[in-house]
C-alpha cells in the first residue's frame, strides 16, 4: 500500500489528485490489475470526474453546498459539521481504476478528485493494487 498527503485549503474544495495517483501507481511496482484509491476520513471523499475544465469541479463544490448547506438547523451531531460527513457519504470514500501496462485507464475528460469537505487540513489518501 502507499500513501499520499494532501493539503488543502478550503472548507469544501476539490483536488484533482490524477498527476500524483499516476506518479504513486509507478512506485508499485505492477502493469496491469486495478488500483483502489481509498480515503480513510468521514468527512471527504474521492470520486472521477472531468478535470479538464476547473469550472466543473467548482460547480460540483457550489451544487453540493447547495444540497447539503453547513448550517442547518435540525442538525444534531456535536462537532457541527453534519454537512461534512453527508457530502462524505454521497460521493463516497473511494474509486477503483483498472491499470494496463501501468498506466491508469481513465477516460479522455476523467481526472481523480480529493473532495475535502471539512478543511482546511491535512489528509491522506491510500492506494493499493489488485
Amino acid at each position: 500500500m502507499n500513501e499520499l498527503t494532501i493539503c488543502t485549503n478550503r472548507r469544501s474544495e476539490l483536488v484533482d489528485i490524477t498527476a500524483a495517483v499516476r506518479e504513486e501507481l509507478s512506485k508499485l511496482g505492477r502493469a496491469d490489475g486495478v488500483l483502489t484509491v481509498f480515503c480513510p476520513h468521514t468527512t471527504a471523499g474521492l470520486v472521477i470526474n472531468e478535470h479538464a475544465d476547473p469550472d466543473v469541479a467548482r460547480d460540483i463544490e457550489r451544487r453540493l453546498d447547495e444540497i447539503v448547506p453547513w448550517d442547518h438547523p435540525k442538525d444534531r451531531h456535536g462537532e457541527g459539521n453534519t454537512a461534512a460527513h453527508l457530502k462524505s457519504a454521497l460521493v463516497g470514500t473511494s474509486v477503483s481504476v483498472i491499470v494496463e501496462n501501468g498506466r491508469l485507464q481513465l477516460g479522455t475528460w476523467q481526472g481523480i478528485f480529493f473532495c475535502e469537505f471539512d478543511g482546511p487540513r491535512t489528509r491522506n489518501v491510500w492506494l493499493a493494487m489488485a
